[in-house]
């Protein structure tokens, strides 16, 4: 019991992350967005005024960018397989539950038919009684048959 409440708390947690991490990813893109034109626009200025090394470097802040936006995915796909993980962790004693009382309807089946096995055994010298006695009374009956 202890064990699936570490583990729920661990799925909330992770869940937490994801949350976060969407967030930084969309805070990121909005980044991205918003300081694209200023990007153009001061690369337009630079080609105007500063050597080409300083052009480059300002050139390098964009891909940098899209580099940390790439980890953020990665890191987002890795909390979703954790927590898919996790759901699996969380599901497995509620088969192996599902498993345990379908053995036990098997083995309540199994006993429900020795039991009416023995029941027809128990019975059947007393459905076969009247049947033995009626035979005994035509016997009886034809045995003073012939005696007459």
């Amino acid at each position: 019991m202890l064990l699936l409440r570490l583990l729920l708390l661990l799925l909330q947690l992770l869940l937490l992350l994801q949350k976060l991490l969407i967030l930084l990813l969309l805070l990121l893109l909005l980044m991205l967005l918003l300081l694209l034109p200023l990007l153009l626009l001061q690369l337009l200025l630079l080609l105007q005024q500063l050597p080409i090394l300083l052009l480059l470097l300002r050139l390098l802040i964009l891909p940098l960018l899209l580099l940390l936006l790439l980890v953020l995915l990665l890191v987002l796909q890795l909390l979703l397989l954790l927590q898919q993980l996790l759901l699996l962790l969380l599901m497995l004693p509620l088969l192996l539950i599902l498993m345990l009382l379908l053995l036990l309807l098997l083995q309540l089946k199994q006993l429900l038919q020795q039991l009416l096995i023995l029941l027809l055994l128990l019975l059947l010298p007393l459905l076969l009684l009247p049947l033995l006695l009626l035979l005994l009374l035509l016997l009886l009956l034809l045995l003073q048959l012939l005696l007459l």
